[in-house]
């Protein structure tokens, strides 16, 4: 079975903008645009993996300080309390809310080392022009870009949280320095996710 031809041997060229593919431009001409969106035609975006890497060690320092610094401050009967992540975690789940517990741990701590993992797998195969499981890393990439919409769950539940808890005489809901460095650091990961070139995937030896 002869393998699909690439867009190099058909002589096109898809935007990476709008995805709309058209005649590659002859050699000489780097100033083409797409007909559609006006975005400049390019077969590799320039510095897609050293700004992805960028982005990501970034998002990692940024993670730390979002696990160690409390992301909220509770006051309940006139005693107050920092929280971490984890600290949350463990206090929704002590108070039954196992719901809300489930979900801090899924988009504070898996999710984001996931995409951790992921996002540093693509960089690093695509640096080195591998061409190990090339149809799974392309979907790894589309996971990776869909899960980023729903990252700032974290921050959504501790809003809600704090919210619903004015309403109560005796209790009152914060947050902390923490939840920005979180927020910062589900930013700076989806970043790195829109700096990857998925293209480069395709590059390299069979």
């Amino acid at each position: 079975m002869n393998p699909r031809p690439r867009s190099a041997e058909l002589c096109v060229l898809g935007c990476h903008a709008c995805g709309l593919v058209s005649e590659a431009p002859v050699d000489g001409h780097d100033d083409a645009r797409c007909p559609r969106c006006g975005t400049r035609l390019q077969r590799r975006r320039p510095a897609s993996i050293e700004r992805a890497f960028a982005f990501l060690l970034a998002g990692i320092i940024f993670y730390i300080p979002a696990n160690m610094m409390p992301v909220m401050h509770t006051v309940m009967l006139n005693r107050g309390s920092d929280n971490t992540i984890l600290q949350g975690v463990v206090a929704f789940w002590k108070h039954g809310s196992y719901g809300i517990a489930l979900v801090i741990f899924i988009a504070s701590v898996a999710v984001p080392c996931a995409k951790f993992l992921i996002l540093g797998l693509l960089l690093i195969t695509a640096r080195r022009g591998s061409g190990w499981a090339r149809r799974e890393r392309a979907r790894l990439h589309r996971l990776v870009e869909l899960v980023g919409y729903w990252s700032m769950l974290d921050v959504l539940v501790v809003a809600i949280v704090a919210a619903l808890v004015k309403f109560q005489a005796l209790a009152v809901v914060e947050p902390r320095p923490g939840i920005f460095f979180f927020g910062g650091m589900v930013i700076l990961t989806m970043l790195s996710a829109m700096q990857f070139d998925p293209r480069l995937t395709w590059d390299g030896k069979d």
